[in-house]
């Protein structure tokens, strides 16, 4: 379709940033910035601007440490069924406001609308989780081998956490770390990606509501985002860093972090494999594949990257596979209608493109789309290719688009190679009929998270992370997310 042909959006000037409160948001009141400069924030599906957010300095980096010292005692001292209650108001307080805030991610992220109002539901589960789990940390107790003493083992709250978060889903990635951050009794600082900061400040609006204290969360804004990151990794009473963003600044991060022996949780970049082997219910792999491959259209960490298609049944699942993908419509995200939103800016178009012209250059063979779609807005069409050689760009590269590229193996323990030659291990899918196999192949995977004849990975209740260049730490789950944020403190006594 051509996506010049929708007006504009009718409650574009009525939903979500025009209520979205103007300042950054620290210590409990929204303030201005130090500085004049403002960050313009833009529609990917208008290339309209559609608000200006603080430029926050390190004079405010400053400020925001400063209040969350602040708050650190009275919030560390608060009891764990007091932060529960008020996570769970932080939950239903989402789910309320479920429709507001997904049409807001639309506007600024450009997702589909479906895709923003998941978003929504996931990100709010983080706080009900967390609440559920703030009242069931406990320590440890048992006697030393030596009988000599007893062993008690205490787990607190590691201190201030720096929390910096991606443009891709706006929500989610800000409540996965700030829930089980809370919960554990710490308190923190959000910086949020400059393309989608207006989510960010309207759950700030929503905390405080909530009954979270002053201070407890802070939420800055930057253009700067390495200098402000660095003065408060600097600043001694920040004890902790989780970072969700690509491999390259998290290594950055990381060696900032290391001057200050700061804890470091690292969400980085993946290269899922899909792998379909023979056996597998076509169906059931194409329909998974939408979802690895199309959600958020593509821009996800865990978004299926190569897609591994074994030989007897390689060119039915191209055929059909190819029938879904060009069949999606293409539209700016809050129309009800768009199953495939914009790209977040126009690099990322030029990135897409790059790929697959250097694709074709090495053999592949586009079965639909392949060219940035024309007009206003930043716009690619769900695309396919065969033929696609391990050693082009797009089977090194995150590929973070519609982008499909489609391989075709022949036994187990070659796809298995494949699947593993890369630096990268976030997520893995595997799709087959032969649990055995299925099993086995997840075990051989070098990766965080493997879905098992399934087209999603994530839950809140499950611990999210990856292994090799994909990160460090876990987030989620029934005790890896709040570990990240607690020390265990042993104490010896003898009585």
């Amino acid at each position: 379709m051509n996506v010049n042909q929708h007006p504009p959006h009718p409650d574009h000037d009525r939903f979500g940033f025009r209520s979205v409160p103007d300042g950054l948001y620290i210590g409990g009141a929204w303030r201005p910035a130090a500085g004049e400069g403002r960050i313009q924030v833009i529609d990917p599906s208008t290339e309209a601007v559609i608000a200006a957010v603080p430029d926050a300095t390190v004079a405010d980096a400053a400020a925001a440490v400063e209040a969350a010292a602040g708050a650190a005692e009275g919030w560390r001292e608060t009891p764990p069924r007091k932060r529960s209650e008020i996570l769970r108001r932080c939950f239903e307080l989402m789910m309320e406001r479920s429709e507001t805030l997904a049409t807001l991610i639309s506007l600024e992220n450009g997702k589909a609308l479906r895709d923003a109002r998941g978003e929504v539901a996931y990100a709010a589960e983080f706080f009900r989780w967390n609440a559920e789990e703030a009242v069931r940390i406990s320590g440890e107790f048992g006697i030393a081998p030596s009988g000599a003493n007893r062993i008690v083992v205490d787990y607190q709250p590691i201190g201030i956490c720096v929390l910096i978060t991606p443009w891709n889903f706006p929500a989610a990635m800000a409540t996965r770390k700030i829930a089980p951050a809370l919960a554990a009794g710490c308190t923190v600082i959000l910086k949020p990606a400059s393309e989608t900061p207006l989510t960010a400040y309207a759950l700030a609006a929503l905390y405080k509501d909530a009954g979270v204290p002053p201070g407890v969360v802070n939420v800055l804004t930057t253009s700067t985002p390495g200098s402000v990151t660095a003065a408060m990794l600097a600043d001694p009473r920040v004890r902790k860093l989780s970072f969700t963003g690509s491999t390259g600044v998290g290594r950055t991060l990381l060696a900032q972090a290391a001057k200050n022996v700061i804890s470091c949780s690292m969400e980085l970049g993946g290269n899922a494999p899909f792998i379909v082997f023979d056996d597998a219910d076509l169906d059931a792999a194409i329909e998974g594949l939408m979802v690895a491959k199309m959600r958020n259209a593509g821009e996800a960490c865990t978004a299926a990257n190569r897609i591994y298609v074994q030989s007897a049944i390689h060119d039915a699942f191209a055929e059909n596979f190819t029938q879904r993908m060009a069949a999606l419509r293409v539209g700016p995200g809050v129309h009800s209608d768009t199953e495939c939103g914009p790209m977040i800016t126009r690099k990322a178009v030029e990135k897409l493109d790059r790929l697959v012209v250097d694709a074709i250059s090495r053999g592949a063979r586009v079965l639909c789309g392949g060219r940035a779609m024309a007009g206003c807005g930043f716009f690619y069409p769900p695309t396919v290719l065969v033929n696609v050689s391990p050693t082009s760009d797009m089977g090194c590269e995150e590929i973070f688009g519609p982008v499909a590229p489609l391989y075709r193996f022949e036994s187990e323990a070659e796809v298995v190679a494949a699947a593993n030659d890369t630096e990268y291990g976030l997520a893995a899918y595997i799709y087959t009929r032969d649990m055995g196999r299925g099993m086995r192949v997840a075990s051989k995977m070098e990766a965080g998270m493997i879905a098992l004849n399934r087209g999603l990975v994530s839950d809140p209740a499950a611990p999210f992370g990856g292994v090799k260049q994909s990160g460090l730490g876990r987030e989620g789950g029934q005790r890896y997310g709040l570990a990240e944020f607690m020390e265990a403190k042993y104490i010896a006594t003898s009585l």
